[in-house]
């Protein structure tokens, strides 16, 4: 008998919530406060602070810091505005720091 597998996917390396899914990585070459991130399409299970304005490698942005939904571990942060056109495609996308997620069903 096969065995049932779900989706690849990712969560929170504190409490294991689940709160991103492997699909919806856009890119592995990102960087956050405590090293490499991935750039998603979608997060799950999060909660969204406050928006702020923050200097970041590729440019001035207005980001929010998104967090675990359980356990309100800080998982990276959500572009909400970018200034430079080129910078654009971020907006609405997620950054999840790869030190704060763990791969699941993989």
């Amino acid at each position: 008998m096969a065995e049932v597998v779900g989706p690849r996917l990712y969560s929170c390396c504190n409490c294991r919530n689940q709160v991103a899914l492997h699909d919806d990585v856009i890119s592995k070459s990102f960087q956050g406060k405590n090293g490499r991130a991935f750039l998603f399409s979608h997060a799950m299970n999060i909660m969204v602070g406050p928006k702020e304005d923050r200097q970041l490698m590729t440019g001035l942005h207005t980001v929010a810091d998104v967090y675990c939904c359980d356990c309100q571990e800080v998982l990276g942060w959500k572009y909400e505005w970018a200034y430079e056109e080129t910078q654009k495609y971020k907006e609405g996308k997620f950054i999840l720091e790869k030190p704060k997620i763990i791969k699941e069903n993989w």
